[in-house]
């Protein structure tokens, strides 16, 4: 798909590649086929599950040339990685790579357990989203998240990409509802394929939000 001369592709899962003026950007790849494979000069993690930390997928695309950008807890996993440098960030940071300038955000559960009273996500845990800013347009991933008051400050936000499946993130419902507060020109649903999840989750996503004339809703 193609907005405002970046293109973007989804793989598994919450996996993205993001080709800007010459530059490939990964977004927690997963599961990457022959075909998906581009030697990336920037890797974004959100955390530290293994669908969306995945050292055999990086090994594909990674090089000497490549930057990381990576959540506090995926660092014990990604020791002695080969690249040229690995940046752990922490909700509220910022970076600046010339053309490409990235703000980690909250991701978080509000209501998902792995048992009670312990939530997948935790809202003080390392788990993070990106804001991604280049030639104009402003990307957002959301990471394993569920809808939480955070994303009402997120603004201008052109491409805002949500996990829809349940379990361990929104469920289709949650991410509408997350949209419909985020106002993106172009909704994308996430996190289904693999783990958890199908694309009828994307398709309820995108029905849920027809009424909302404002907002785009691609499933790629």
């Amino acid at each position: 798909m193609e907005y405002k001369n970046i293109i973007l592709d989804h793989f598994s899962q919450s996996g993205f590649r993001i080709k800007i003026s010459g530059l490939i950007v990964y977004i927690d790849p997963y599961k990457l086929t022959s075909e998906q494979i581009e030697p990336a000069d920037y890797i974004f993690i959100t955390h530290g599950h293994f669908d969306h930390c995945s050292v055999e997928d990086l090994q594909k695309i990674i090089s000497e040339k490549t930057i990381v950008v990576a959540s506090e807890e995926c660092r014990q996993t990604l020791v002695g990685l080969l690249v040229r440098k690995i940046y752990y960030l922490k909700p509220g940071s910022n970076l600046n790579f010339g053309s490409l300038s990235v703000q980690a955000v909250q991701a978080y559960n509000i209501d998902k357990f792995k048992e009670p009273a312990l939530l997948f996500h935790l809202p003080e845990g390392d788990g993070l989203g990106y804001v991604l800013e280049t030639l104009g347009a402003r990307i957002y991933h959301a990471g394993d998240t569920d809808c939480i008051p955070e994303m009402a400050e997120l603004k201008n936000i052109d491409i805002a990409c949500l996990p829809v499946s349940g379990t361990y993130v929104m469920t289709a419902e949650e991410a509408a509802k997350a949209a419909t507060v985020i106002q993106p020109k172009m909704a994308i649903p996430m996190h289904y394929g693999a783990v958890v999840g199908s694309v009828q989750d994307a398709e309820k996503f995108r029905q849920l939000l027809q009424k909302e004339k404002n907002i785009n809703v691609q499933i790629i």
